[in-house]
């Protein structure tokens, strides 16, 4: 099969595809045949850095999420010809991911699908709406009455949360740190150019998302009303830690302050993500479409940031 494979830190444009031998089936395990899967950032802080540690396979096919088909199982609850998603659980760093045409994922962190449509668009989902989801109501326990900001609103993450909690039917306030990224977020209530500081200059609100991270995690936790609730899931700040954080100090009396890890998905998750998304007609933000021989293409797209939404690989066939 055709698959990309790190050794090392590679650049995008250092990325090949090679010819490698098909995973051969094992309990617990099913055998996907990749019919699409969007990139992430984790992917990228893979390629770049990440691959140096110890606890990552190497050489490994990156890719932590997938949809498409399966082609081979030992296990009853799955049967070939089974549309099918799967997403984290190690995928892509302590085995083989989905930058591949066949991928070998734990059925654990498999799920079936039943929707009705095009595998590129459900090749924008897994990650990213499953992110969403658990950070807007595992974590943030979204009500259709909240006032929810999202800060670093214009990524996949931020697109997709956008949509289900304006299906929801919440007030929705978004930011941006490039204004000319302001008209993309036309479908908010409010949108606000962020230089870094907010607090003092927003409304105040009861809900958080924030996707910058540690960089503006102090910042955020001000703009929040008592009782209101933080959760702060993205690193798109490039800041991956709180140095010097005073919880006393920095989260206010009544704020609550949380995180989402998206490592735990389960069937009953995908089903209602699905179900949600469908009966809500909503469709992926999908900034740019790439076929597996242009991966390298796509992936240079990812590191300069010339796309606005989520960049899709779809498999021929």
């Amino acid at each position: 099969m055709k698959a990309v494979v790190l050794f090392k830190p590679t650049k995008a444009e250092e990325i090949q595809i090679k010819d490698v031998e098909i995973p051969k089936i094992k309990k617990d395990w099913v055998l996907i045949r990749v019919k699409a899967f969007g990139l992430n950032h984790s992917e990228k802080i893979l390629r770049e850095f990440e691959i140096e540690n110890d606890y990552i396979k190497k050489p490994i096919i990156p890719g932590i999420e997938c949809v498409g088909i399966i082609e081979d199982s030992l296990d009853d609850d799955f049967k070939v010809g089974d549309k099918v998603i799967s997403l984290m659980g190690g995928l892509g760093r302590s085995f083989d991911g989905s930058y591949a045409q066949y991928c070998l994922a734990p059925k654990f962190h498999t799920f079936k699908i039943n929707i009705n449509m095009p595998f590129e668009e459900l090749g924008a989902m897994p990650e990213t709406y499953y992110t969403a989801w658990g950070s807007l109501f595992d974590c943030l326990d979204l009500k259709k009455d909240d006032t929810l900001l999202i800060r670093g609103a214009t990524c996949a993450l931020g697109y997709a949360s956008i949509q289900i909690a304006k299906a929801l039917g919440c007030r929705v306030v978004a930011t941006t740190h490039k204004e000319d990224k302001m008209k993309l977020l036309n479908d908010v209530d409010e949108i606000i150019l962020d230089n870094g500081v907010l607090s003092g200059k927003v409304n105040v609100v009861n809900k958080v998302l924030d996707l910058v991270g540690a960089k503006s995690l102090v910042d955020t936790l001000k703009l929040v009303d008592k009782k209101g609730i933080v959760c702060n899931t993205g690193i798109l700040g490039g800041v991956y830690a709180l140095n010097n954080f005073d919880p006393i100090k920095d989260i206010p009396n009544g704020v609550y302050l949380t995180g989402f890890y998206s490592n735990s998905p389960t069937q009953k998750d995908v089903d209602m993500i699905m179900s949600f998304i469908d009966k809500n007609k909503l469709k992926p933000k999908i900034g740019a479409s790439f076929k597996f021989e242009n991966i390298k293409d796509a992936l240079m797209c990812q590191d300069k940031k010339l796309v606005n939404g989520k960049i899709v690989v779809t498999m021929k066939g």
